[in-house]
C-alpha cells in the first residue's frame, strides 16, 4: 500500500507542475501501471540478445560482400593452368600432350579485392629437347602465345588483361643450340636449362621484382588458331609470351589486380 500511495502522490506532483506551467493543460486522469511482471533482468538480457544478433548478420554481411565473382577468358599455345592467390582455379581442358591443342577456355572465379593472378603457360614440347614431330618430316621447334582477360561479372568491367606489365619468369627453354632442329638424334644433340618453380611463386607476398616483363605480340607473330575468335577480346587484352616464342617452353606469370 505504500508503494500505491507513493504513485499516487507523485503523478499528483506531476499534474500540478504540468498546470501551473499551461493554463491550456486538460485534466489528466490519475492512472496506475502493474509493471511487476517486468524486471531489470529480462530488459537487459533481451537487449543484450538483440544487440548480438544485429552485430553476427552485420559481420556475416560485411564479409559476403567483399567478395565478387569473375570470369577468367583465356586462349593459349598451347596449354594453361590459373591461380588466383595462391588456389588453383582451372587450367585448359586440353592435355598439354595433345598436338594441335589450340582452344579457348571460360573460367569461374570468386576474391576480394586485390588479388594476384599466377598462371603457367606452356607451349607443345615432344619432351625435353623442346621439338615437336620428332622423326617426321615435320619436326620442328615450336612456338608459344596466350591472352587473358578477368571481368568482374557484378560489374560488367574488364579488370584486367594480359600485356607488357604481366611479369614471367621462364623455367623451360630448349632447344637452346636451334641447329639440332632437324637433327636424326636430337635427344642427344639439343640441349635445354630446366629450373623448378620458385617456392610459394603463386602466392601474393611473393615478390616478382626481379621477373622480366612480358612481351608483346601480334595475331600474325603467334599464329592464333582455334578457339581465339570465340571470345569478345578487350581492345587491352594483348598477346604475350617471353622475348623468345620459340626455345620458351614453360613459363610462370604473375599479375595483381588492384582495389
Amino acid at each position: 500500500m505504500k508503494a500505491l500511495r507513493s504513485l499516487v502522490v507523485l503523478t499528483s506532483v506531476f499534474i500540478a507542475s504540468c498546470s501551473s506551467g499551461s493554463s491550456n493543460t486538460m485534466p489528466a486522469e490519475t492512472t496506475t501501471t502493474d509493471i511487476s511482471t517486468t524486471t531489470s533482468t529480462e530488459i537487459l538480457t533481451n537487449s543484450t540478445e538483440t544487440s548480438s544478433e544485429i552485430a553476427v548478420d552485420s559481420s556475416t554481411t560485411a564479409a559476403k560482400s567483399a567478395q565478387s565473382t569473375f570470369t577468367a577468358e583465356v586462349w593459349a599455345d598451347n596449354w594453361f593452368s590459373l591461380y588466383i592467390n595462391g588456389k588453383l582455379v582451372g587450367e585448359d581442358s586440353v592435355p598439354i600432350t595433345t598436338e594441335k591443342s589450340f582452344n579457348s577456355e571460360r573460367i569461374t572465379f570468386t576474391a576480394s579485392y586485390p588479388f594476384t593472378i599466377a598462371m603457367v603457360t606452356k607451349d607443345f614440347k615432344q619432351n625435353d629437347t623442346g621439338l615437336e614431330y620428332i622423326g617426321t618430316d615435320r619436326q620442328q621447334i615450336g612456338d608459344g602465345g596466350f591472352v587473358a582477360q578477368f571481368t568482374d561479372t557484378s560489374t560488367g568491367l574488364v579488370v584486367a588483361t594480359t600485356s607488357s606489365a604481366w611479369h614471367g619468369l621462364v623455367i623451360h627453354q630448349a632447344p637452346l643450340n636451334t641447329s639440332c632442329e632437324k637433327s636424326s638424334k636430337p635427344e642427344v644433340d639439343c640441349t635445354s636449362k630446366i629450373s623448378e618453380e620458385p617456392t610459394g611463386w603463386t602466392q601474393p607476398t611473393f615478390s616478382d621484382a626481379s621477373w622480366p616483363a612480358a612481351t608483346v605480340y601480334s595475331k600474325e607473330a603467334v599464329g592464333v588458331k582455334d578457339g581465339y575468335n570465340n571470345i569478345s577480346w578487350s581492345s587491352n587484352a594483348q598477346l604475350i609470351w617471353t622475348s623468345d616464342l620459340k626455345i620458351d617452353n614453360t613459363i610462370l606469370w604473375r599479375y595483381t589486380v588492384k582495389a
